[in-house]
């Protein structure tokens, strides 16, 4: 492989990051458990934005069941964040002429 093709593939790659990285801060996740009695929305980064307890889990008074529910929802939140980016990788990865053929940890 010559330098000038090495450089286009290396201009390809950088641009496929710039596209994922906008792609993983515009993802949203919502992950649910007890029956929806705890939700929670995490973005891409895997920060939770948000919480959600219905009101019934409280009168429960069951502090433990609540943690269980809540670790429940925040793992599942987790496990559909890194499918949607392994998914988006995969994607920008695959459009990328010559990048198949490469190993390159990640990708």
């Amino acid at each position: 492989m010559d330098v000038k093709a090495l450089q286009q593939m290396l201009g390809q790659v950088q641009q496929a990051q710039e596209r994922l990285q906008k792609q993983i801060e515009s993802l949203y996740v919502e992950a649910s458990a007890g029956g929806g009695m705890v939700t929670v929305k995490m973005n891409g980064r895997k920060q939770v934005t948000e919480v959600r307890i219905e009101p019934e889990v409280f009168a429960q008074k069951d502090q433990e069941m609540l943690a269980d529910l809540i670790r429940a929802a925040v793992n599942e939140a987790v496990r559909r964040v890194d499918e949607e980016t392994s998914s988006q990788v995969q994607s920008i990865a695959g459009s990328l002429p010559g990048i198949a053929g490469l190993r390159i940890p990640g990708l």
